[in-house]
């Protein structure tokens, strides 16, 4: 399989990027960066999610949030439903994409959603059939591919199987995710050697955390694989509230410049995504994550 011409970037920072923050994000502000995102030529933004706001307070606004976004033609904006009663909510604010998410992990499931790896499939299968009846499309999302916070390493069987079930439910494509950061490239490119055996490899993508700063390297080894779809952060944001000590996604800056230097297309202007990881990054009173960010961010002396 040779390394794809073109990379869809999936932007996650407004949802899994924000649902960590201790502080409340103003509605405005993660329109503002939707738009700036969707304005910078990024394909899919990840929007929000319809969870309990008891569990993720910051994503309780995520209807207003869909309602002020300016819906550029051409650009997805995907959320993140856990059942039927957030498809409900999802479907209300005429949402054409979501995400389903599960975990390879058992006992990450149970703590991030309360249930058995096989209670959760069993819960998505009717959200997914809903959802393809009504004309959505339906993205997967598996947890812990290369590593859990619990459990340590995960048998790359039990990413296999969860892969093939959501294959199954229709979904169009199934986000491999280190929630974790701690895959390296050998292990990455093993992984989805593994998965691409059950799920076609043009319907797989990457979704690394950079916790160990491995994550540049393992999109890097799995795009050899064929992989051509890469989940990444503006400005780094995220973390998981669920996996202690686990810092935020590859920073959609790095990723894209990084890709671009290959020769790689992917449809974004580069300067655009940096201007609005550094103005989330102003919204919540820090620098960027993005070493790229920071280093186009400088202004020259003299």
């Amino acid at each position: 399989m040779s390394r794809p011409d073109h990379v869809t970037i999936v932007d996650v920072g407004p949802r899994d990027g924000l649902q960590a923050e201790a502080t409340v994000v103003p509605t405005a502000a993660k329109i503002e960066l939707i738009d700036r995102l969707s304005a910078a030529g990024v394909p899919s933004v990840e929007a929000g999610a319809f969870v309990s706001p008891k569990w993720v307070p910051q994503m309780a606004d995520t209807a207003d949030v869909l309602a002020g976004i300016h819906r550029k033609p051409g650009t997805r904006y995907p959320v993140l439903v856990p059942n039927e009663k957030g498809l409900e909510r999802a479907l209300e604010c005429d949402v054409a994409e979501i995400a389903i998410f599960g975990a390879a992990s058992e006992t990450f499931s149970q703590k991030n959603i309360n249930c058995s790896i096989t209670e959760s499939l069993d819960r998505f299968r009717p959200v997914a059939e809903t959802a393809l009846k009504q004309g959505l499309r339906v993205r997967g999302y598996i947890s812990c591919v290369l590593g859990c916070p619990y459990e340590g390493d995960v048998d790359v069987a039990r990413v296999v199987q969860v892969a093939r079930e959501l294959d199954a439910m229709g979904c169009y494509e199934v986000s491999l995710g280190d929630t974790i950061g701690v895959g390296t490239p050998v292990r990455a490119r093993a992984m989805i050697d593994a998965v691409a055996m059950a799920v076609p490899v043009e319907r797989l993508a990457l979704h690394f955390h950079d916790t160990y700063g491995q994550a540049l390297a393992n999109i890097l080894a799995c795009l050899e694989a064929g992989v051509a779809c890469v989940d990444a952060a503006v400005a780094g944001l995220g973390g998981c509230p669920y996996a202690p000590g686990a810092s935020g996604n590859v920073a959609t800056e790095d990723v894209v410049y990084m890709l671009h230097g290959m020769g790689i297309r992917t449809g974004i202007d580069l300067q655009a995504l940096v201007a609005a990881g550094t103005a989330i990054s102003g919204v919540l009173g820090r620098e960027p994550a993005s070493k790229v960010g920071r280093a186009m961010s400088v202004k020259p002396r003299g």
